[in-house]
């Protein structure tokens, strides 16, 4: 590395994947600090997000690599800028993607503003992703590990920000991460990956979410209205969803499994079918706003890529033509399933993350 060793804050978790990270930028010669994000308050008594594990696993991975652990609470952004909306989206029928608003406004934002006033001259996390640069643009691509690939919950980032970010970990794989914590000895080499949304945890969706939305109890509904069952309220279900409906046998109906097809928001119905082959399922087309593309060149008003409607989706082929600002409709080469508002749908061409937007 020529000049001054470029200082890099890197966001540490106490998980393998950022703890590899930080060893992988000392052996590129960085000057290496770690940040702790504390995003979620829990209760006095609540163990569900071990955020004091996590710290004491991020220190001790710190200690161990012989570089500062900075600690910062990011709670109150975190409620502003994401829980709150989810809990909107929530009231309004939707489904929320947390993780996709938690590295817009936390992990590439917050984080990135504070890792700057430290001193740092680039930000890193474990996120599986490669960046690269040509033609005066950075381009997002897709990780070497199609599997872990990460790309899905970082389309709103910047150019400023892809040019001050490293993904240290995005051209090797997760068993080769966990190989090389091994080899280094690091205590947290087979930690277990944390799934699941932080201000959640352990717990069942529907008991954390009524401490701050109302149960709102409604008919299940059959496509032409006849009742089938109860539910507690929609924000508890999502398209596509066979779950926990709690839907008895009826002698009208045949055996097979209920889906949810459809929300009733004015009639707080929700509407369920039968069958995963349920023409409800399936969507030839959506709509979608709050369209970011990640290069300074946006696309022309009618162009073809392939696109995910959910993470670990394989891509499909599609077609997207501009309604207006931000806003397109995307046709897909094939109907898809469980078409779902609120979810981001991200598009991509080849091994390139284009951007994406909100299905409305």
């Amino acid at each position: 590395m020529n000049g001054k060793t470029k200082r890099v804050i890197i966001g540490l978790s106490g998980g393998v994947d950022s703890s590899v990270a930080a060893f992988m930028l000392l052996q590129e010669g960085y000057e290496v600090e770690g940040l702790f994000m504390k995003n979620w308050e829990e209760d006095d008594s609540d163990d569900y997000c071990p955020s004091a594990q996590d710290l004491h696993d991020a220190q001790m991975i710190c200690d161990i690599l012989n570089i500062k652990l900075h600690t910062v609470n990011f709670s109150n952004e975190y409620w502003d800028h994401v829980f709150e909306h989810c809990l909107t989206e929530l009231r309004q029928g939707r489904t929320p993607n947390p993780d996709v608003l938690c590295n817009r406004e936390i992990k590439f934002k917050a984080f990135y503003n504070y890792a700057l006033q430290l001193g740092a001259d680039y930000i890193a996390t474990g996120h599986y992703a490669q960046i690269k640069h040509a033609s005066n643009c950075y381009y997002l691509h897709r990780a070497r590990d199609q599997n872990k690939d990460q790309t899905y919950f970082l389309y709103n980032l910047e150019q400023p920000i892809l040019a001050k970010t490293l993904f240290p970990i995005g051209h090797v794989t997760k068993p080769e991460v966990r190989k090389i914590a091994i080899e280094k000895k690091l205590p947290n080499a087979n930690k277990k990956d944390s799934t699941g949304i932080c201000f959640i945890g352990k717990r069942k969706f529907k008991q954390f979410i009524t401490k701050y939305l109302p149960l709102q109890p409604g008919p299940i509904v059959t496509p032409d209205r006849t009742i089938v069952g109860q539910h507690d309220g929609l924000m508890f279900y999502t398209l596509g969803q066979r779950q926990g409906l709690m839907i008895g046998g009826h002698a009208d109906y045949s055996g097979l499994p209920w889906y949810v097809v459809g929300k009733d928001l004015t009639e707080n119905t929700l509407i369920v079918a039968q069958g995963d082959s349920h023409p409800l399922l399936y969507k030839q087309s959506l709509e979608t706003a709050g369209v970011h593309w990640i290069t300074k060149h946006n696309p022309s008003e009618q162009f073809a890529c392939t696109a995910k409607i959910r993470y670990r989706q394989m891509d499909v082929p599609c077609h997207l033509a501009a309604l207006g600002e931000n806003a397109y409709k995307v046709t897909f080469e094939n109907p898809e399933r469980s078409v779902t508002p609120g979810q981001s749908i991200v598009f991509y061409q080849q091994e390139i993350c284009l951007g994406g937007g909100i299905i409305q």
